[in-house]
């Protein structure tokens, strides 16, 4: 290391805020987001779905899926690795190679979204294929639609990456999470209501892709000029090797991570009927809104875990990634056990057609708090990076929910689909949990994290009660939110020290003055 790295070193280490006091800082803001994306994805599926029935909702979320797959694939990895390589090059050189990253990052991006919508736009057949339950010319208008917005979503994408290198998940947050899910709700509503189309209500996911590019552009374009990143024109001191050989394993596991998600979506599409695929995206969209909060804490604790590890703070780390694991397991676990006391209640919200799938709903959910049990495991990996370990992981996790799939969608339908997903998530997150155990000697148990379980199952107590007098119904329901929120209430009382909630409510409180 040379003399002005070490001494950047320094200076980084010594004027950084903790890496706990700022993930909390940017969970907040996370968790503002993910209420708000929640509730407005609810929303937008739930127009949807009474819009065109599951049938319709089945064929627009068949395009949604592909759209998701390719967008994520063309990003090669480039978001995830300005991710590492940002706030790494802000520490030891004060910023100097952002510019040259950023090129490295979004062009090769930009061609692969290109090259991908090619085949969406000039070959009616995948069309056809993807979507066979709809007369051709629907099916080719569709997803020909989705193509038109790949490569402007793939690289605005990316440019979003950026500023949460910047140690800000503000522009993140107020883009992804709120922006757009508020906007799509606000061209559906006029949509569902006077020209419920195929097109009308895909354009209304779509065009807030559009304006969500836009707003990466110019918020990255804010974060560079407050830190004053120098915009210079020359090779940064990241070489193309190193960024393309982190980012390259990456590339291919977020394409496992990502269909993990929407491939389900199209096996009961091509495999069993487009109202299965239309009840399987919103079992899908509930259990996406329980992971919400483990995704507020990823956004914000994983560039501070590179930077921690950058300027040789392990045991920070160590120490970040343990209390992240707590609070998300603290506040998570109450979430999905509500949702599995209540499946079919919840379910009703979409339809009357959707409930039958509550038992779905239900084995996701028990998988999903695996998930969130091993806390952001997968992002301690990349963050150290071993984008390499990754891809072995979701590689894996992948194949078994292919294995699965194939057998399980056209014996059991949309349970079959939810129970490939479901194997998938436990197999991911074990061995990401050992991996980074083993090799990297992280940990994700102590007392706080018993503490946090304890208080989950606690409240499983009290919605097991109301369920047993009240049953699956809405009355039920708000029984048991009542009485789950009293017993968490109490429980984070209880274990107020351990679970370190002075360090949540001390941010609150400094943000408010």
């Amino acid at each position: 290391m040379t003399a002005p790295e070490a001494t950047a070193r320094r200076r980084a280490g010594a004027t950084a805020p903790s890496g706990v006091a700022a993930a909390a800082r940017g969970g907040w803001w996370g968790m503002a987001g993910s209420l708000a994306n929640a509730v407005f994805s609810f929303v937008f599926v739930g127009l949807i779905t009474r819009a065109v029935g599951a049938n319709g909702a089945g064929a627009i979320f068949t395009g949604v899926a592909l759209f998701t797959i390719l967008s994520n694939a063309c990003k090669l990895g480039a978001d995830t690795g300005l991710v590492r390589f940002v706030p790494r090059d802000l520490a030891v050189d004060d910023g100097r190679s952002v510019g040259a990253l950023l090129r490295t990052a979004a062009l090769p991006a930009a061609l692969a979204g290109t090259t991908a919508a090619v085949p969406l736009l000039l070959f009616p057949s995948v069309a056809t294929t993807l979507l066979p339950h709809l007369p051709p010319a629907d099916a080719v208008a569709l997803v020909r639609l989705f193509g038109l917005f790949l490569p402007a979503a793939t690289v605005g994408t990316i440019l979003l990456a950026a500023t949460r290198g910047y140690g800000t998940v503000v522009p993140f947050v107020g883009v992804e999470q709120i922006g757009k899910p508020v906007l799509r709700v606000l061209i559906a509503v006029p949509v569902a209501c006077y020209a419920p189309g195929l097109l009308a209500l895909a354009s209304a996911w779509l065009l807030p892709a559009l304006a969500g590019s836009v707003a990466a552009w110019f918020a990255l374009r804010r974060c560079r000029a407050g830190h004053g990143t120098p915009y210079t024109t020359g090779p940064g001191s990241v070489p193309w090797r190193t960024f393309w050989g982190f980012a390259a394993p990456r590339a291919v596991s977020s394409v496992f991570d990502i269909s993990a998600v929407w491939v389900g979506v199209i096996l009961l599409s091509v495999m069993a009927t487009a109202d299965d695929a239309g009840v399987y995206t919103a079992i899908g969209r509930v259990v996406t809104a329980g992971a919400l909060i483990q995704l507020a804490v990823r956004l914000a604790s994983a560039p501070e875990i590179s930077r921690l590890l950058a300027v040789d703070k392990a045991a920070e780390a160590h120490d970040l990634h343990r209390v992240s694991t707590c609070w998300i397991v603290l506040f998570s676990w109450p979430l999905f056990l509500l949702v599995a006391g209540f499946p079919r209640t919840v379910l009703s919200v979409f339809g009357p057609e959707f409930v039958d799938g509550a038992p779905a709903l239900v084995l996701l959910c028990a998988a999903s708090m695996v998930n969130v049990a091993v806390g952001n495991a997968q992002t301690v990996l990349l963050m150290a990076g071993r984008s390499s370990w990754h891809l072995a992981v979701t590689a894996a996790a992948f194949a078994v929910q292919l294995a699965v799939g194939v057998f399980a969608v056209p014996a059991w339908g949309v349970l079959g689909a939810a129970a490939s997903w479901g194997a998938a998530i436990v197999v991911e997150n074990l061995a990401a949990a050992v991996l980074i155990r083993l090799g990297l000697g992280f940990t994700s148990v102590s007392r706080g994290y018993v503490n946090a379980l304890a208080a989950g199952l606690f409240v499983a107590v009290a919605l097991a009660a109301s369920r047993a007098l009240a049953g699956d119904t809405p009355t039920g329901l708000a029984v048991g939110m009542v009485l789950g929120i009293c017993v968490f209430a109490t429980s984070l009382w209880r274990y107020r020290t351990p679970l370190r909630v002075s360090e949540l409510v001390g941010v609150l409180r400094r943000r408010a003055a």
